[in-house]
């Protein structure tokens, strides 16, 4: 595990010791409910959470602030690791259950986070209903898929930052290479989501897509927060 160490930019001195993947957990969900606020449809209750991974109670956590959710599913490949989730969830307040049918769970969600590693799609766009927000956090390089050419090319895109994304995400890169969608379809990274410089949602029927692979910038910004919440 990454260790951060942080300096005062004064004096050089050593002000704080940060666990790397503690720091790394909140942030990725952190970004993800940035960008869903900017992406899923305001009236959006039910979320889908695929994968029970360390990442996974983040997620959750995040898209529960990100939206007033009335239902929140758990689907993971082991039933009983999505059990054991759904428990942990419900004891911290939120409104979970598994789900065992992972394509009726993908057409009835508003939101689909996918914190997975997995190397073979497992969200098909054919099951996907008008109005979803896509979040894809697992895939974080070459050879990993959480969603397949169809789910990507009817989706509005917007990425963590273009740099990474481009050169890293097989969600993205993959369906470029193959022509099955154009440079153009990714409309926007988020700090210009953020900044209003490039619109998220347009329309409440549109799938929307957001895809992050990480960025050394945002665990700056939380470690600056942390520092200065610290202080």
């Amino acid at each position: 595990n990454a260790i951060y160490v942080v300096f005062d930019r004064a004096t050089g001195a050593a002000v704080a010791v940060v666990d790397g993947e503690a720091l790394t957990l909140r942030r990725t969900a952190a970004t993800s409910l940035l960008a869903a606020r900017h992406l899923a449809r305001p009236d959006a209750r039910n979320a889908l959470i695929i994968g029970t991974g360390t990442l996974a109670p983040y997620m959750a956590h995040a898209h529960a602030r990100a939206c007033r959710l009335e239902r929140l599913w758990i689907w993971g490949r082991r039933g009983e690791g999505a059990q054991t989730l759904a428990q942990r969830l419900r004891d911290e307040g939120l409104p979970a259950q598994a789900v065992e049918d992972l394509e009726v769970a993908v057409r009835g969600a508003d939101v689909i986070s996918c914190a997975t590693t997995s190397t073979q799609p497992i969200v098909r766009g054919a099951w996907i209903a008008a109005g979803t927000h896509l979040d894809l956090v697992g895939g974080f390089r070459r050879g990993m898929r959480e969603a397949d050419d169809e789910a990507i090319a009817r989706a509005r895109i917007a990425v963590d930052t273009y740099a990474g994304a481009l050169a890293e995400a097989a969600d993205i890169v993959e369906p470029l290479e193959r022509g099955v969608i154009e440079r153009a379809a990714i409309v926007a990274e988020l700090a210009e989501l953020v900044s209003g410089t490039c619109a998220g949602r347009t329309s409440a029927s549109e799938i929307t897509c957001f895809k992050s692979v990480g960025t050394a910038i945002a665990d700056l910004a939380a470690a600056q927060l942390l520092l200065e919440v610290a202080r």
